[in-house]
């Protein structure tokens, strides 16, 4: 499983991206640049400049025509994916750390950094998808959830339900109209939710937490389905489609890895059965702990992003779907 290696970034990544169809994969990273690629033969489609600080986040909507992106520059933009034109700007108190399209792409949601007197706020934004250019200003909804702040967000099937992460390790469901916290599961994780993915049907999705591990919540209940415990802070992880696996990835902080061995760093993607729990796999690669990952929508491939700028895209050969982890039962998504 030779991987195709992507050389577009000087800094490292922070969040990397495939659009429905898979054919495309958007990273962003601390380089203030936002690239595109072609996942097949990994040629670098063009990129989207703009920004002046690091870019934190970004989202593709469902039609591939729009990508959305958040930055450390107090920004986020609405991006044309065709053309590479930002079509629009949105000026925000601090900065944005993770921005999320909803099902039908006319709707999207944003966390703002608690900083400089402002408190951590969640937006909504109402898209006009006739026009790109044309957006309003103020937030559809906006409030301020109460205790930890929050890291990352989705939106559910449940219409005006966002499902969150947060900084103290707790997940939770927010109506955005009043700002009230539905439901939550204040132990989900023992420290920072660093990632959160939802599945295909949107009915479960995977979090990632600095507290080595990551788990599956029922997105209605918050119930926790299943746990993959490490021995290392965990940046991402990833829901395989049509196969029994989730995808982890992470490593120690780079501050403390100078001091360790590099097999200590442990800078590997980790695959784990998702039902048995057992881990079933590593693929090495990154010289830096893996920062994000991202499956291709038909589990074909997959892409991880690194510290070390790089982004790595692994087309999985014949052996792992001829794999049977569940004897000759045929499991599909």
């Amino acid at each position: 499983m030779r991987p195709i290696l992507l050389q577009g970034h000087e800094r490292s990544l922070t969040q990397i991206k495939f659009n429905a169809e898979g054919d495309l994969l958007f990273s962003c990273s601390k380089d203030y640049v936002i690239n595109v690629w072609y996942t097949h033969n990994g040629e670098r489609l063009g990129t989207y400049e703009g920004h002046n600080g690091s870019v934190w986040t970004v989202d593709v909507d469902s039609d591939s025509k729009y990508l959305i992106s958040g930055s450390a520059d107090n920004t986020m933009k609405l991006w044309s994916v065709s053309t590479g034109k930002c079509l629009y700007t949105w000026e925000l108190p601090t900065a944005v750390k993770r921005v999320a399209f909803n099902e039908d792409g006319d709707q999207v949601a944003c966390i703002t950094e608690q900083r400089m007197g402002f408190q951590s706020a969640i937006r909504v934004f109402k898209l006009d998808k006739e026009d790109g250019t044309k957006q309003s200003e103020e937030p559809l909804h906006m409030f301020n959830p109460i205790g930890s702040k929050a890291t990352v967000c989705a939106f559910t099937l449940t219409p005006n339900i966002i499902i969150t992460g947060h900084e103290s390790g707790k997940v939770a469901l927010f109506n955005v109209k009043t700002g009230e916290e539905v439901d939550s599961n204040e132990r989900a994780h023992g420290d920072v939710v660093t990632d959160m993915q939802l599945s295909k049907d949107w009915s479960y999705c995977i979090t990632s937490s600095k507290d080595k591990s990551a788990r599956i919540h029922d997105t209605k209940k918050l119930m926790v389905v299943k746990t993959f415990t490490t021995e290392t802070p965990l940046n991402s992880a990833a829901l395989a489609p049509n196969r029994p696996y989730v995808l982890l990835g992470g490593g120690q902080e780079a501050m403390s890895v100078t001091t360790t061995s590099l097999r200590q760093g442990k800078f590997e993607t980790r695959f784990w059965h998702k039902v048995f729990e057992e881990e079933v796999g590593r693929v090495k690669g990154h010289f830096g702990p893996i920062n994000t990952i991202a499956v291709h929508p038909a589990g074909t491939c997959y892409a991880s992003g690194g510290e070390d700028g790089f982004v790595r895209v692994h087309h999985f050969d014949d052996s792992y779907f001829k794999a049977r982890p569940y004897g000759e039962m045929e499991i599909i998504d």
